[in-house]
């Protein structure tokens, strides 16, 4: 009897008890701890936030963070799901003033008759404290701290407030923190448009997020969200009709991921800048707008075209049983500003993160051979200067014979500048850059920008020293741009909200030739691709310049050229140095690439376009073999632009 008598009223003696163990336990924390360091910090605390990398043309191209967060205001978030929320996990919120004595109690009592301790019994306020500042282990005295800190963070701030920190705060799965994050990771859409049954799948992650995301158990979410859609409908706030349209509605995620494959290569470029100039906590944590020189849509047609080609080229190896792997890259430079509006530093960038674009050390092979004719022009060559075309040796230094031969292994004896660029003929070439001096070339050819090493010898005259293919890409605009170079960037602006922490500043560009050099070497690449070796590279009504460029044994395929508005490169090569193949040239392994890709520029202008003229230039008819100047009407010769002598 008496037994019987003890076990009845065994639960209110522990209830009592627990309470007043406590409440002095509160007590003597609060004698000790007044006001806690940590709730102090609330004032400044700013949360981790998303940074956000947009193209020139203001699409979102990549984020950087440590959490997943958007930050809101609380008339932003849905009254669905602050109602969700508040029906399921702190129906008192309002009434209390940071914990629940009665749910603290019953807690502990449950604990002490389970001999376990897995019941958290928290308010709202209790979960923020523990977010914000406690780790989520389950011991008493860590139980006790948050308590504790619930009641400093209720005496400093507003119920709106709190809410407002904990829907922006709280961890809702699947890397989403915050509730503006959730609604966009699972339905796509912003936290304020939310619907009845999306507002209390959201609401009831708070409990197991990582165990309850519909991305992981999608039968346990479901479960959970019609417990809270009960739970509104017990708390009236949701009607009948409602909660019955919403318990059988089913759950219809529309997960949406920024495709950033196509763009990993230049952002990648920007963070690892930006990280060393901004530092990690600014760049990562601070939610910051950057805005690039990146063009979404010519980089997508960059992507494209690689992904179309480069099966291709591989194929072809194959066939040769050549091994090695080709890569590839890919680099479009803005003619009026330097910006990078595309940039691929490889074919896959999950497969090798290295960029081929901007540190491949390669050689350029013929496609440098522009730059021999561009000081000869500015020295007073003309396009019909008369240059000798016959086998030579060429004395090096340390007195070792040199004797190049044509790629064609045939001569043409007398032959024009025109026809020796157009051909990519290399004896002429070498002979003109014996006559200009090596040395005074050098100093010529740095001012296009080039950092690389480049020795003073006979042997640069065919490519033969290594340079990036963005230093070559970027030297070739300066001849559509009026003799003007302008060094590539790829950052427009910084923002912290309202805060600009750099803007891009016009730089002064540099002259490197007159505006007449640059409009007869203009004349001259264009004569490359509608007379030379560039002929696939036309597109029909559309003016273009360009260079093919292949090495030694095929090691390196190149074609550089552009539009009167962008320069674009393409280089294709082994990693290893091998050879692509017998035959694998610029304009049979690059060039492809780089007309799918400009015809897609052609084809999105709006307006024709047209090189720049400048004044004081004539047009001569001319024969390209002699030079010989002939009569306009003559169907023979081609029409060249001349520097007035």
């Amino acid at each position: 009897m008496a037994f019987k008598f003890l076990k009845k009223i065994l639960p209110s003696v522990l209830f009592i008890c627990a309470g007043i163990t406590l409440g002095g336990s509160i007590g003597l924390y609060m004698f000790k701890l007044p006001d806690l360091n940590e709730v102090k910090r609330l004032e400044t605390y700013t949360p981790p936030l998303i940074t956000k990398i947009y193209s020139a043309d203001n699409q979102l191209i990549s984020q950087l963070y440590t959490e997943r967060r958007i930050h809101l205001n609380l008339e932003n978030f849905s009254p669905y799901l602050i109602d969700a929320l508040l029906a399921t996990e702190d129906r008192r919120f309002f009434h209390h003033s940071g914990i629940s004595p009665k749910g603290i109690a019953r807690a502990f009592v449950k604990n002490i008759t389970t001999r376990s301790f897995t019941q958290g019994a928290s308010t709202l306020t209790q979960q923020l404290a523990k977010t914000l500042f406690l780790s989520p282990e389950k011991k008493i005295k860590r139980k006790l701290i948050e308590i504790i800190l619930s009641y400093q963070i209720e005496r400093k701030y507003t119920k709106n407030e709190i809410l407002a920190l904990y829907l922006n705060q709280v961890y809702f799965g699947s890397g989403a923190y915050g509730a503006e994050s959730a609604a966009l990771t699972y339905f796509n859409k912003s936290a304020n448009d939310l619907n009845i049954a999306e507002a209390a799948l959201i609401a009831g992650l708070p409990k197991a997020p990582s165990y309850l995301s519909p991305l992981v158990n999608p039968d346990e979410t479901l479960k959970r969200r019609n417990q809270v859609l009960k739970n509104m409908l017990a708390e009236n706030k949701i009607s009948r009709q409602e909660y019955d349209e919403s318990i059988v509605s089913e759950i219809v995620l529309e997960t949406k991921s920024i495709s950033t494959k196509q763009y990993a290569w230049f952002t990648s470029v920007v963070r690892s800048k930006l990280e060393e100039e901004l530092g990690y906590e600014l760049l990562y944590k601070s939610g910051l707008e950057i805005h690039t020189s990146l063009n979404s849509k010519i980089q997508n047609a960059v992507q494209k075209s690689i992904e179309k080609n480069m099966p291709l080229i591989e194929k072809r190896m194959k066939a040769k049983n050549i091994n090695s792997q080709p890569e590839c890259a890919v680099i479009a430079i803005d003619i009026s500003t330097g910006k990078i509006l595309a940039l691929s530093g490889g074919k896959d960038y999950s497969t090798s993160k290295f960029n081929r674009a901007l540190y491949a050390k390669r050689q350029p092979g013929s496609a440098f051979k522009p730059f021999i004719y561009a000081q000869a022009i500015k020295e007073g060559y003309q396009q019909n200067t008369s240059l000798r075309d016959v086998p030579t040796v060429f004395n090096l230094y340390g007195n070792k014979d040199w004797k190049p031969n044509n790629f064609s292994k045939t001569f043409s004896g007398e032959t024009t500048i025109r026809k020796a660029l157009t051909l990519s003929k290399n004896i002429p070439v070498v002979r003109l850059l014996d006559t200009l001096k090596p040395e005074n070339f050098v100093s010529f050819a740095k001012e296009f920008g080039f950092t690389t090493k480049l020795s003073p010898t006979l042997s640069l005259a065919l490519g033969s020293y290594e340079t990036t293919l963005v230093e070559l890409t970027s030297a070739y605009s300066v001849f559509p741009a009026r003799g003007y170079y302008k060094k590539p960037w790829y950052i427009d602006s910084i923002a912290k909200g309202e805060e600009i922490l750099y803007s891009k500043n016009q730089e002064i560009a540099k002259r490197v030739c007159s505006e007449r050099e640059a409009a007869v070497m203009v004349n001259l690449l264009q004569a490359v691709i509608e007379e030379g070796t560039g002929r696939r590279a036309q597109i029909k009504g559309y003016p273009l310049g360009g260079k093919t460029g292949t090495t030694d044994n095929y090691k390196d395929a190149l074609f550089i050229g552009f539009s009167p508005s962008i320069a674009l490169g393409v280089w294709v090569g082994c990693d290893d140095n091998s050879s692509l193949g017998h035959l694998e040239t610029g304009a049979r392994t690059a060039l492809p690439i780089w007309k799918d890709v400009m015809k897609y520029i052609a084809d999105s202008r709006k307006y024709p376009e047209y090189f720049p003229i400048p004044d004081n230039i004539e047009y001569k008819k001319f024969d390209p073999d002699s030079g010989e100047i002939i009569d306009s009407k003559d169907k023979k010769g081609v029409i060249g632009i001349f520097i007035p002598e």
